[in-house]
This record gives C-alpha cells, structure tokens and sequence, in this order.
C-alpha cells in the first residue's frame, strides 16, 4: 500500500467549536484556505502526487481543500473520486451544535489526551464502525495503484491505524493525532509526515 492521507483545513465550525460530522457544507475560513495551500504546495514540491489516484470524501470542506490542493499539483478538481466512506465520524444528534453546550448538559465528552470522542455520540457512530468502513474502502482499492485521500481528523486517525497501527481505542488502532492541514505518507507498513499542518489539533477540528 502507497497512499498520501491528508487532513482538511480548517473551517467556519471548527474556528467557532461547532460539531461537523457529516455535514455537507461547512467552507474554509481564511486561515483554512492558507493552509490548503500549504498542504498544496508541499504535495506539489514533493512530486509525489504524480500518477496517484485522487480521491476524497464528498464533504464540502475536503472538497474545497482538494480544489486548492488540486492547482498546485497540476490536476484537474474533476480527477477526484468521492467516497462516503471517507467521511467523518457520523456525530448523530450533535451535529451543528456547539462543543460547550454539549459539555454545559452532560460532561466531558472528549478524552483531552487521546483528543477523541470519548462518549459515543447519540445517534451517530462509533470507532469500530468507521474502522469497518475504512478497511472496506481500501479493501476496493487497487493495491498497485498509489493513491492521494483528502479527509478528517478523526477517520484519518483510523485509516493510518489500520495499516501502520496505533494506540488502542475501543477495539480500533488509531494513530496519532497531527494538526489541521497536515499531510501523511504511508507505505509498507510505515509512516512519514509530508507537511505538518498548522491547524488546531483533536476533534474540536474533525
């Protein structure tokens, strides 16, 4: 397996700590759109979006990011195959609202050292089935085919953790956490940062 992970920039919800989840459209704000490009220029620099598959969750804000991504590689927005699988953590009823209230009702609901869900979000999904989602996707995927995902802090955690591992989190290996706007290389089993984003870190960013 070859693929390049990158996280999306940042975006409206995540500077005001709002919930995202799967929600379709949430655009960048201006320091997302200057990481975009960051993450951009890097990929572009390392010549190693050369020939690789495109693909990216249907999410608005991994949309725009590719967009961006997108000039400075030299392909076109329309090469990017979207999968749903490659969306974030289904976050149910706590989409589009705000991280204090949630907590102002019912307590902690994130692990600040693991900076994950620690609680599991009513009517959303859990750790073990994004995992399942994941590992079917890249099940699909042609292995001699190299590939550049765009996607989400906390399934990105998921999809480096299937094939380099990680710390165990309700049955899933997550991999470490990297800030918004970061790019990861993973390869044999290995992996290496390609761009440190400089984005917050943890799901206040997903």
């Amino acid at each position: 397996m070859d693929i390049v992970i990158a996280r999306h920039a940042e975006t409206v919800f995540n500077a005001a700590a709002r919930m995202q989840g799967h929600l379709g459209h949430t655009p960048l704000t201006r320091a997302g759109i200057a990481q975009a490009e960051a993450m951009g220029a890097a990929i572009g620099a390392s010549g190693v979006a050369e020939g690789r598959d495109l693909w990216v969750s249907p999410s608005g804000r991994t949309q725009q990011t590719a967009a961006i991504v997108s000039e400075h590689i030299g392909r076109s927005f329309f090469d990017w195959q979207h999968d749903k699988r490659l969306l974030e953590i289904d976050v149910g009823a706590w989409e589009g609202r705000n991280y204090a209230e949630i907590i102002a009702e019912i307590g902690p609901i994130v692990d600040q050292g693991r900076r994950l869900f620690s609680v599991q979000p009513p009517q959303g999904e859990w750790f073990p089935a994004i995992a399942a989602r994941l590992s079917e996707w890249l099940a699909e995927l042609d292995p001699s085919r190299p590939v550049l995902a765009i996607s989400h802090g906390s399934t990105a955690r998921v999809l480096r953790g299937l094939p380099v591992g990680g710390e165990d989190w309700h049955g899933v290996a997550i991999a470490p956490d990297g800030p918004q706007g970061t790019v990861f290389h993973v390869k044999d089993g290995a992996e290496t940062v390609l761009h440190l984003g400089s984005g917050v870190h943890g799901v206040k960013a997903a």
